[in-house]
């Protein structure tokens, strides 16, 4: 579970999309797709076209798995920092309505800005398509 008083998952490295997809399959509905996924030691997060699902082995053996889906639509604010010179690290904080704000640290090989932009299509496209001014 991602856990709102540490506020943070560290050192996640991209991976291939079907790893996460094999990850986080028995979840997704159909029509679904994973966008972008990522691996710390035992834990993933994966980015679908629909929301992020953090995935956290507990335990010794790992065999308990604990599921957290953040749909886009819950998102408040996001923000992502790119790496520098020193801080090889890039960051991405999700503010999500009624839960707080959690920290993802993403290594250096993550373009970012393309994960931000990712982002940007399904959180301004969540629930406000059918908008239009008077």
């Amino acid at each position: 579970m991602i856990d709102f008083t540490n506020k943070s998952i560290i050192k996640l490295k991209p991976i291939d999309l079907e790893e996460g997809k094999r990850v986080v399959e028995s979840l997704l509905i159909p029509n679904e797709n994973v966008m972008n996924a990522f691996t710390s030691m035992r834990d993933k997060l994966v980015f679908t076209d629909k929301r992020i699902i953090s995935v956290n082995a507990q335990g010794i053996t790992g065999k308990k798995v604990d599921y957290t889906s953040i749909p886009y639509s819950k998102i408040q604010v996001f923000s992502i920092e790119t790496s520098g010179t020193f801080d090889l690290d890039s960051e991405l904080d999700v503010t999500i309505s009624g839960l707080g704000t959690v920290r993802f640290e993403l290594s250096a090989k993550t373009d970012i800005k393309k994960l931000g932009q990712t982002i940007s299509t399904f959180v301004l496209n969540s629930g406000y398509s059918n908008f239009t001014l008077p």
